[in-house]
């Protein structure tokens, strides 16, 4: 009895720990108790002080009021618990609608059906069974339209002032409409930017800037400016390739990230952020380097990248309600949810945000690099070398290459804490030997001794097996040994096999891209900057691929286990006297 109630205490205690429990009350002859889940940093260390002082307090409390007649229940607690029974009826109303259509959907397939047979058969038999099907209680039933009303009602009432046209906002949002003028103006600056990147292209070859010299200023000035807006609007660009590809597959991406109708970016809009962008960063390349060419001093011109970088970071965070704002601060959002991690509940998007960012690493060096040489005024004296000499600043620089890896293993051991499944700590594992060969390659890097060169060879093998398996495996779903599609899976939402097993192939090659680290194959006449440029964008483009199956495998999953509306927990949780 003793290990019993210990055991029992210790369970208490974990629950406790997950949820942010508050105080006892009554109602309606119930014993409930707020419980917030543990998804902020806030709510995790006020879920640790309860967890430390409750019984301590809890004691107090007895004592100083014995007969426990007022109740106390903290209003952020309220708050968070309103919020979430809000999302519930949001989910809920969502849910009729769904059931709603569904039985739509069916009559329709059975008068068409019916309408089929009588149209092969030469018989009328679609009056006679339709009357039957139409007086059924599947169909006639009005239960599901009347709780829809009930929960609208009830929305009205106490989420939106008696206001109907504010719930309805929520209820039932409208979709964003698809304008023209967005596909016109893809057009124009696809062709802005064609054009502006041919004559920089003539420009650079003519001055011969990428080629291998002993005058490197621009290379290693101006050139990881242009390099680090290529690597991300090419990955901005594949994700919009894969918001198509996945609506043409009719993956449903909105519920799986948890979009909101009325805010999320469609592909149109992706494309039209990626050409704009790398027009006015091409053009302002192009005028950097024309004026450069005229006789202009490196001194005079060399603010320009700087003023480029810095535009995007103030548009980024600009408050106003232009350049799809709610997109950009849910970006932020996402981003400060990765950096505190182990603090954060973590969400589909969060964990698939933070593994884009692994794919990213080159180019967050880049950026590494561009904020130090402008925030410390090398640029003033051209003083590139700087931002490599110093201690701290090339340990940050070598910190940059295991963050992506170090908040994707939190992220998976955070997933473990809330969910206690094991499977996230073996995805943890393959986060630790991604950073374990990424410091070999560092110290290789540092010392070229044939001790080093075999330590990244094994290391970064065993990384790329594990890495390959969990991709093919558990990412994907595939190599199933028992499928109907042999090596894959059984269900596939593209009609011809041969793209698995191609994707596959080019996964495992881009996957060996590490190799350049042991060859230092370059090509001929062409700087090493733009080689590390190729093999970053290789990167990025198997990283667009995994997409499309991840989501595609996720999809499945959802499927499979009739998930059509996101699960949303109550606040309110029934205890029992002796709790």
């Amino acid at each position: 009895m003793g290990e019993m109630g210990k055991s029992m205490r210790m369970k208490r205690d974990d629950i406790k720990l997950r949820t942010l429990s508050g105080h006892v009350f009554n109602c309606q002859g119930k014993n409930l108790r707020i419980n917030i889940p543990l998804t902020t940093p806030s709510r995790t260390f006020s879920a640790i002080s309860y967890l430390v002082w409750g019984d301590l307090v809890s004691q107090s409390s007895k004592k100083c009021n014995p007969e426990g007649s007022k109740l106390h229940i903290n209003k952020t607690k309220l708050h968070h618990a309103e919020k979430m029974i809000k999302g519930a009826f949001i989910e809920l109303y969502k849910g009729l609608g769904y059931l709603k259509t569904y039985r739509n959907l069916n009559m329709l397939a059975f008068i068409k059906i019916l309408k089929k047979f009588d149209k092969v058969t030469g018989k009328q038999v679609l009056p006679i069974y339709l009357k039957v099907v139409e007086s059924s209680y599947f169909n006639s039933s009005d239960k599901v339209m009347n709780l829809a009303d009930e929960v609208e009602d009830l929305f009205i009432k106490h989420f939106a002032e008696e206001d109907r046209r504010k719930a309805r906002k929520y209820l039932k949002p409208h979709q964003h409409t698809e304008s023209h003028s967005v596909t016109f103006f893809i057009g124009l600056f696809t062709g802005c930017f064609i054009a502006l990147f041919v004559g920089y292209v003539i420009m650079a070859h003519i001055t011969g800037m990428y080629r291998r010299q002993p005058d490197t200023v621009y290379m290693e000035t101006v050139y990881p400016v242009l390099s680090m807006f290529t690597l991300m609007f090419l990955h901005f660009f594949l994700y919009g390739c894969n918001i198509f590809m996945w609506r043409k597959a009719r993956i449903n991406y909105s519920f799986i990230f948890e979009l909101g109708p009325t805010k999320e970016l469609k592909y149109r809009d992706v494309f039209l952020i990626c050409t704009t962008s790398m027009t006015a960063v091409v053009g302002v390349m192009f005028i950097h380097l024309s004026l450069h060419i005229k006789g202009h001093s490196f001194s005079q011109v060399q603010v320009i990248p700087g003023l480029l970088l810095l535009s995007f970071m103030l548009l980024l965070v600009c408050p106003f309600k232009i350049c799809y704002r709610s997109s950009r601060f849910r970006f932020l959002c996402v981003l400060r949810n990765i950096v505190l991690s182990p603090l954060y509940k973590v969400v589909m998007l969060d964990f698939f945000m933070a593994d884009q960012l692994c794919s990213q690493v080159p180019m967050l060096r880049n950026l590494e690099y561009v904020a130090c040489y402008y925030l410390t005024g090398s640029y003033k004296n051209q003083d590139y070398g700087y931002c490599m000499r110093a201690k701290h600043f090339r340990d940050l620089a070598y910190a940059v290459s295991f963050l992506p890896y170090y908040w994707r293993a939190m992220q998976c051991a955070r997933r473990w804490f809330d969910e206690g499944q094991t499977s996230h700590l073996v995805n943890l594992g393959k986060y630790v030997s991604a950073m374990l060969a990424a410091g070999a390659k560092v110290a290789y890097e540092k010392e070229r001794s044939i001790g080093w060169l075999c330590l990244v060879v094994v290391v970064s093998s065993a990384a790329t097996i594990y890495q390959l398996y969990w991709d093919f495996v558990k990412d994907w779903g595939l190599l199933q040994i028992n499928s109907k599609n042999p090596w894959l899976r059984n269900e596939l939402m593209l009609r011809q096999k041969f793209i698995y097993y191609f994707s596959m192939g080019l996964n495992l090659i881009l996957r060996l891209a590490w190799l350049q680290t042991v060859l230092h194959s370059n090509f001929e006449h062409v700087d090493y900057r733009v080689t590390g440029l190729f093999l970053a964008s290789l990167e990025v483009i198997r990283r667009g691929q995994w997409n499309f199956y991840r989501l595609e495998n996720e999809h499945l999953n959802n499927a499979g286990k009739f998930r059509a509306v996101k699960t949303v927990p109550l606040p309110f949780h029934e205890v029992d006297e002796e709790d």
